[in-house]
């Protein structure tokens, strides 16, 4: 690939950082994804009215929640938030998730799919946002047609996952397993409106555009990283100040990364702020997006 093309795109070592979500009852949303999805607290601070809480396993971010009661609630219409995925190593630590998941009477379980690529279980949590808690097959039997990863919706019956992946051993570990925000789905107004800004101008490249009203892509060879679908949203235009999604983080490996993803946004004269250490930009249905350094701390994350 050619320096020039290779600009054009996202480093294959980019990552999802922490999903914000804003929400109307802090507490009780701290104490579902801390008891539900085993997250601890890892770092708090006001700013004006606004309280903004961190959670996550060990040292990773995996949710920051922005206190703000006064907003109506999710419209499931609207652009915004489809799911945040939170990916788990290995499949007992995935059933060990869900199981948790599964036992507090807040969850409401929406189905378990195989996707080919991997093995996904999905909730909505209190306040109406969508989260998948899932585990990745390995990358050497992934299926590739052409520039396309092959992906499928498939039933997957949770409880033959369960029996055969449960350990209480790693239920007790809790948030001493490791995971991760492996990917972040959308709900959007327009496929081709959405390409231009997260592929064409944001860099990630498409990975299946095959599936109706949908579109996924990555960087590095990933099944993806951000998913859009218009299935509940087509026609929408930009998100009216809400409870939900607040904005979607992305961490890129180098300076090199955020100069070259000025350069695109410039082209296309899209709008941005920057700091040196990371870039912001609201895609056409004004959801932010962060692309930031991977030294951000916890501390700056939640100044943001």
């Amino acid at each position: 690939m050619s320096d020039t093309a290779r600009e054009q795109i996202l480093d294959a070592d980019t990552s999802m950082g922490a999903v914000t979500l804003r929400v109307g009852d802090l507490e009780t949303m701290s104490d579902y994804y801390s008891r539900a999805f085993a997250m601890e607290p890892l770092e708090e601070r006001s700013r004006n009215r606004e309280v903004h809480r961190v959670l996550g396993r060990g040292t990773t971010p995996l949710v920051r929640l922005i206190h703000t009661p006064d907003l109506p609630g999710v419209d499931p219409r609207q652009a915004g938030l489809f799911h945040t995925a939170f990916l788990f190593e290995t499949p007992g630590s995935l059933a060990a998730t869900v199981y948790r998941a599964a036992q507090d009477p807040r969850s409401i379980f929406i189905g378990s799919n195989d996707h080919l690529v991997s093995e996904a279980f999905y909730f909505t949590d209190p306040e109406g946002n969508g989260v998948e808690l899932y585990t990745d097959r390995d990358r050497s039997t992934w299926i590739h047609d052409g520039e396309q990863i092959r992906m499928a919706t498939e039933y997957l019956d949770p409880n033959a996952y369960l029996q055969g992946h449960l350990d209480q051993a790693i239920v007790d570990a809790g948030s001493a397993l490791p995971g991760a925000v492996g990917h972040v789905h959308l709900q959007v107004g327009d496929i081709q409106t959405a390409r231009a800004f997260y592929v064409d101008a944001l860099g990630f490249e498409a990975t299946q555009g095959s599936y109706p009203g949908a579109l996924f892509a990555s960087a590095g060879g990933y099944h993806h990283h951000i998913a859009m679908n218009t299935w509940n949203s087509r026609g929408s235009g930009p998100r009216a100040a809400s409870l939900g999604l607040g904005d979607v983080a992305v961490t890129v490996p180098a300076i090199a990364d955020l100069h070259s993803l000025t350069a695109r946004l410039t082209a296309r004269s899209i709008p941005f702020a920057g700091d040196g250490r990371s870039v912001t930009v609201a895609d056409p249905w004004g959801t932010q997006v962060t692309m930031a350094l991977p030294d951000l701390t916890t501390d700056e994350l939640i100044a943001r």
